[in-house]
This record gives structure tokens, C-alpha cells and sequence, in this order.
């Protein structure tokens, strides 16, 4: 247990030192395996590079590149504002319709995009500038954009549900129908805490026009073909029609044609696209390998045996032990990016969580909704930190006070989750 306590704190020190997270985990990880062998570094260096070949060839790990160049053709073509003008259409005339519309939007984006950090910084750009225009409150404002933007990574198709999947040997098609639901329920409590914000402060989202249904219609036509190629991608692999795999190629084809029907790709924009997908793609594998390297450090010590018998010895409670890494996560996900944070714990809490009996498709859902959680969570969520970024003229404390209320929106979402787990397990038990 102590090697597995040093090599963790060893690799937060490097990170500490501004060294990128990938190179941190597989340092500490190839140091910590040649020290757990004697010093052996042929054995070490052997690790490395089978990490980096397997990684490389694995077939089911093709799914994310192919995810991310569909996200990329379909945001090059204009969706973002799109969605966002098409719930508006809906909901604009409602006190805080502007931030719900934001919400929706960022949803409908989050099934095409895969990234939470990529979601908020989109939405600061679209949504952020309609609702000032419209007298928007910048806490309100701020507020609906930082989370709305958690939404990404909890409606399919998602990175991290994939890497999770790769990493713990999950289906990955039966994580994507976990979230469908979570997802949906996460919209709308978010909704709801854009309404109680409206109900304290009725000036801080005065509500819009009301659009007729010829208006709303007209606002559909803009986004029905992304929103055919998404159920048709999800549907097909939820009712068995093809893999994962299979699937996000059948996005990532769709998307492209998608996009030539628009209009929108060039032979400029398709270098983008495919230079974007390769440079994300890039660091996504980096990040992986670097974690399955550290991986193999934390497995042959003692800390996850140590852990799964400590639990046993003292007999503590499954949902106290859930409570507890819920808790490391939030603080984890204010300094960290969402990925790295899953594949730095997953070695060390998956086994517990296995041998307490709990399903690994139900604890990849509550990873990632904690993760939203962190991702929103003061003093230096991520999601925060984009949105300072992007928008200087918005003060901190602003961002903080605004996010507040989305946040313990996403509470109560975690705790729904956690006392009825049918929510996530429901679609996914229907799955052929």
C-alpha cells in the first residue's frame, strides 16, 4: 500500500511541476514498476513498450477517433448555433428561455461533440453574447453556459464513457444507453435551477418572444438530419445492429456527408477537421498510455488488495464507500481535466467498487456525473476556467456565484442516481 501512496504522490508532484499528465503517470509508473522488480529495467522499459503497441493496435479504441472526426464535421457545418436557435424556438418565450434554450442546446451538442471543456467553450461563444443582448444577468448567464457544458460527456457518444469502457473491460454500447437517461434528467434539473435563479431574481432572465409553430418547425428543419444521424447511430447500436466500433464510423461517414449536404466542407475545412480529430486524438492516446503504464504499477502492489481488506476488516458501508471516492472526485475535478482524473483512480477504486458487487456499467455513471460535478466545483473547475478565459469581462467571483445553483443541480442528479440505480441500468438491461 505505501508504494502505491508514494507513487500517487510522486506523480501529483510532477503534475505540480507543470509536467504534462501523461508523462507524469508513465514516469512514475515505469520507476515504480522497475522498483517493485528489483530495480529490473529491462522489465520496466518492456512494459512500456508493450503499453504503447497494444494501445496503438487496439481495435475497440478505433472508436474514438472516428467519434471525434463526427463532432468535428458536424460543428464545422454550423450546429451549435442551430441547436441553440431551435430551442429557443421552444422555450424562449419562458422567464430564463434564453438559458434554458442554452441547456437544451448544449445537450443536443453534447451527443455530437463527446467533450464537456469543448461544450462550455462553444456555448460562451453562441449563447453567451443572445443573452446579454437580451439583458441576461452575467451570473445567470455565465452560470447556464459552465453547466450546461457538463452535459458533453454525459450524453452518448462520449470519450470518457469509451476510455472508461476500454480501460475496465465494460461494454461500451450499454455505457452509452446508461447515459441516455442520466443525461435527460440532468437537462432538465438544470432547467430547473435556471428557474429558481429567474424566481429570485425575475430581472436576471426576462423572457423572449413567443415563436409560433410554423417558427418552431422552420427551426427543426435546421437540425433534423444531425438529430436522424444521432438515433440512427445510437439506435443501431442499442438495438444491436452494430458495435460501438461499427457505429462511429457510420457517424463519422453520416456526419461527413452531412456536411457536403450543407455546403459546409471544403477542401479547407476538411484539412481542419482532420488535423483537429488527429491533434485530439493524439493527446487522448498519450493520456491513455501514460495511465495503463501507471496502471500496471498500481496492480502489482498491494494498494488495491489493501483496500478491498480494509473495507472488509472494518465493514464499511458499500454507499459510505461510494460516498467517499464521489467526494475525492469533486475535489479532484477542480484542478484536473475530466480524463485524466478517471484514469488516474480507476486503478485504485474499480476493484473495490467490483468487490462490493456493484455493476461497473451503473459506477461509470456516477464517475462521470461526479466528474461534471468537479468540472463546475469553486475555486478552479475547468469548466470555469474556460469560461474566464473566454470571457475576461466576467469577474470570478461572478462565475463562482453563478454556477452555484447548476452545480447543486447536479447534486441532486448524483443523488438520484446513487439511491435508484434502474435510472442508469434501465436502457441498458433492454440492450440486445
Amino acid at each position: 500500500m505505501i508504494e502505491g501512496l508514494v507513487g500517487l504522490t510522486a506523480m501529483m508532484l510532477l503534475c505540480c511541476l507543470r509536467i504534462p499528465i501523461s508523462f507524469a503517470m508513465a514516469i512514475v509508473g515505469m520507476v515504480g514498476y522497475a522498483y517493485m522488480r528489483d530495480w529490473n529495467w529491462t522489465v520496466a522499459f518492456a512494459i512500456v513498450q508493450t503499453k504503447m503497441y497494444e494501445t496503438g493496435r487496439n481495435y475497440t479504441l478505433s472508436v474514438v477517433p472516428l467519434f471525434i472526426l463526427m463532432g468535428n464535421f458536424v460543428t464545422r457545418a454550423g450546429m451549435s448555433q442551430e441547436l441553440f436557435r431551435a430551442a429557443y424556438a421552444f422555450v424562449g418565450h419562458l422567464r430564463g428561455g434564453l438559458a434554458m434554450a442554452t441547456v437544451w442546446a448544449s445537450a443536443g451538442f453534447g451527443g455530437i461533440c463527446g467533450s464537456s471543456i469543448a461544450t462550455a467553450a462553444t456555448f460562451a461563444k453562441v449563447a453567451y453574447p443572445s443573452m446579454k443582448k437580451f439583458g441576461y444577468s452575467d451570473r445567470l448567464a455565465a452560470g447556464v453556459v459552465a453547466g450546461g457544458g457538463t452535459l458533453g460527456i454525459m450524453i452518448p457518444p462520449s470519450t470518457i464513457m469509451v476510455i472508461y469502457g476500454v480501460f475496465t473491460e465494460t461494454n461500451i454500447g450499454k455505457l452509452f444507453a446508461a447515459g441516455i437517461i442520466p443525461g435527460i434528467l440532468g437537462a432538465f434539473l438544470l432547467c430547473g435551477a435556471v428557474v429558481y435563479m429567474t424566481w429570485r431574481d425575475p430581472a436576471s432572465g426576462p423572457p423572449g418572444e413567443r415563436s409560433s409553430w410554423s417558427e418552431r418547425l422552420l427551426a427543426l428543419k435546421d437540425v433534423w438530419a444531425v438529430a436522424v444521424l444521432f438515433f440512427f447511430v445510437m439506435g443501431g447500436i442499442y438495438v444491436g445492429m452494430f458495435t460501438a466500433t461499427e457505429g462511429a464510423a457510420m457517424g463519422a461517414f453520416g456526419a461527413m456527408v452531412f456536411a457536403l449536404w450543407r455546403r459546409a466542407l471544403t477542401w479547407r475545412t476538411l484539412y481542419a477537421a482532420l488535423l483537429e480529430s488527429a491533434r485530439t486524438t493524439s493527446m487522448l492516446f498519450m493520456i491513455l498510455i501514460g495511465a495503463l503504464i501507471f496502471a500496471e504499477f498500481i496492480n502489482i502492489t498491494t494498494m488495491p488488495a489493501d483496500l478491498k481488506a480494509w473495507v472488509t476488516r472494518f465493514n464499511v458501508s458499500p454507499t459510505m464507500v461510494v460516498a467517499a471516492i464521489c467526494a475525492i472526485y469533486v475535489v479532484l475535478g477542480t484542478a484536473m481535466e475530466e480524463l485524466s482524473m478517471i484514469l488516474l483512480t480507476i486503478p485504485v477504486f474499480f476493484p473495490v467498487i467490483v468487490h462490493l458487487g456493484f455493476d461497473p456499467v451503473w459506477f461509470g455513471i456516477i464517475i462521470v456525473c461526479v466528474v461534471e460535478i468537479g468540472l463546475i466545483s469553486p475555486p478552479v473547475g475547468m469548466n470555469m476556467f474556460v469560461l474566464r478565459t473566454l470571457l475576461p469581462e466576467v469577474s470570478t467571483t461572478t462565475v463562482f456565484s453563478g454556477v452555484l445553483p447548476f452545480m447543486w443541480a447536479d447534486v441532486v442528479r448524483l443523488a438520484l442516481l446513487v439511491a435508484f440505480p434502474w435510472l442508469s441500468l434501465w436502457l441498458p438491461s433492454m440492450m440486445r
